[in-house]
């Protein structure tokens, strides 16, 4: 019986590209897969042209060699040697394509299982705004895995070391076969990790690992706030077996300031003065974190009137540039005033009150705007 063309059983064209033909071979091979046609012999049979077609065109030299001498190349004692069967089974046949659909695929070729690293940790660290601008180093303690000193991280009894696992010979799978399929598992025996201990260490009791509290200091840098993190490597928990141990990442947290609010490299607060200051000008003191400064007020200054104190906020972390520290003036209204105090105000009041868009220019453009407001609504 004649065999199919290669290239007719894919359905691409002679000149199909790799991907191409990949994609063709997963398309066709979902649609034929056995366990989606429940026991049908002919698309079964369909399933294995598909995967003798796409084992032979995906690969340069078998496709050469077929473009060449057709299907004779691979007969038994032609120009291929050896035909297409020699030495793969229908399980492996597929597991590139399966791997690709599903996330699985073939290890590479007698590969060791790899030992697999440590956790990585993260620790909470609050601290104060003046800390956190400054830097500072900080002692922290982690509870955490080190490796265990009497085997020194192996899991083995001193003087003895871990054997070859026999079941999978070190490669930490194995493959439990099922008809025409084959599954590759977790090697049941050494738990995928290639090798075993029959006289484990007492202390750690094989695990190569053993719970401890450490104590590290931690160098913060000058000028972090909330959100960063710093990565101390290799102090996360220690691998299994002697594996590498994971990071360990400082959160950054810093607390609420009782007179600064910070905005990446800006401080903000705000300075109360008096009606006085306000209205004639002076001088005050400011608080920065550097200490205090001076800070001129121009006289008829309003409230929430923004001052600037260049290069008094945070220097970056990253960029080293220096922001600055923004003072928001809060006129202060007096209080607790005695009866002469009051009088004087009163005074003061009426010997302003013929000329109150002069002196309170705000007030008189708020209360007209109200008035022609409903002076609208009536007409």
């Amino acid at each position: 019986m004649s065999k199919r063309d290669y290239y007719e059983t894919l359905e691409v064209a002679k000149d199909a590209g790799e991907r191409e033909i990949k994609k063709a071979y997963k398309r066709l091979a979902m649609k034929y897969h056995p366990d989606r046609t429940q026991g049908d012999k002919a698309k079964e049979e369909t399933f294995k042209e598909i995967k003798e077609a796409y084992e032979i065109l995906n690969d340069d030299q078998k496709r050469a060699a077929y473009d060449q001498y057709g299907h004779a190349a691979f007969e038994q004692g032609g120009h291929g040697g050896g035909g297409f069967g020699g030495g793969q089974d229908f399980g492996d046949a597929f597991g590139d394509i399966f791997g690709d659909i599903f996330g699985g695929g073939r290890r590479g070729g007698g590969g060791q299982s790899r030992q697999r690293r440590g956790s990585d940790l993260r620790y909470n660290l609050e601290m104060s705004l003046e800390d956190a601008v400054k830097g500072k180093s900080v002692e922290i303690k982690v509870p955490t895995y080190v490796s265990c000193d009497p085997c020194d991280g192996s899991g083995a009894k001193k003087g003895t070391s871990a054997k070859t696992c026999a079941t999978c010979h070190g490669h930490g799978q194995v493959q439990m076969r099922q008809g025409l399929f084959a599954v590759q598992q977790t090697c049941p025996t050494c738990s995928g990790k290639g090798k075993v201990i029959s006289d484990p260490c007492t202390s750690c009791r094989g695990q190569g690992r053993v719970e401890k509290t450490k104590t590290l200091n931690a160098k913060v840098p000058a000028g972090v706030d909330t959100g960063d993190r710093i990565r101390l490597s290799g102090e996360g928990e220690a691998g299994e077996h002697g594996a590498p141990a994971g990071d360990l990442y400082v959160q950054v947290h810093v607390k609420d300031h009782h007179i600064f609010v910070r905005e990446e490299n800006n401080l903000f607060c705000e300075v109360p003065i008096s009606f006085t200051t306000a209205a004639l000008g002076g001088e005050i003191e400011v608080p920065t974190l550097g200490g205090k400064v001076k800070l001129k007020i121009p006289k008829e200054t309003q409230t929430g009137k923004m001052f600037r104190l260049r290069g008094k906020g945070v220097k970056s972390v990253r960029s080293h540039a220096t922001g600055d520290l923004m003072c928001k003036a809060v006129l202060e209204t007096p209080v607790n005033l005695s009866g002469d105090q009051a009088d004087l105000l009163r005074q003061l009041e009426e010997k302003m009150g013929k000329n109150q868009t002069k002196h309170n220019p705000k007030e008189t453009g708020f209360f007209d705007s109200v008035k022609n407001f409903f002076d609208d609504l009536k007409s």
